[in-house]
């Protein structure tokens, strides 16, 4: 599937639809060059799951965990971990009941079995084209369930 967005409001809206389609277990990976939307895509997100705390990227944290929204949300960057990220005790976070969003995803050395990628790219000023890749069946029916939204 693949959406184009011409400013960021458009796409933290649609971030926002779909943290509103999440029933928890969902992983997704965030990947684009810096300063794509990968930060801005999750503050929408994160008021799709009913999160009221500010959203800050987690790249010297690495992990930020918000717990007050509708289901548990576990923001994650690995930028600054360059490969070094199997003793993260990620595989927790993987199977949790909460959903997960690591921005640069596609650092991550030990894939789980079942996430969504998300790519970003830029395609003028403030727009961008996400296209999002289901990998395993949970998230092939998450995606089959965005389509048939609003958004298809």
């Amino acid at each position: 599937m693949e959406k184009i967005f011409t400013s960021p409001e458009e796409t933290q809206t649609f971030a926002q639809h779909l943290g509103q389609l999440c029933v928890g277990g969902e992983i997704i990976f965030l990947n684009g060059d810096l300063g794509a939307g990968k930060t801005t895509f999750t503050k929408g997100f994160a008021r799709g799951l009913d999160i009221s705390a500010m959203i800050k990227s987690p790249s010297y944290t690495i992990i930020r965990e918000y717990e007050n929204g509708r289901l548990p949300f576990y923001h994650m960057d690995l930028y600054r971990l360059a490969g070094d990220n199997d003793e993260l005790g990620l595989e927790e976070y993987f199977q949790s009941s909460g959903v997960t969003v690591i921005e640069w995803g596609n650092l991550l050395e030990d894939l789980p079995a079942d996430f969504l990628t998300i790519t970003f790219e830029k395609t003028g000023e403030e727009s961008r084209k996400l296209i999002l890749t289901a990998h395993g069946l949970k998230s092939e029916k998450f995606l089959e369930k965005v389509e048939a939204s609003q958004w298809n």
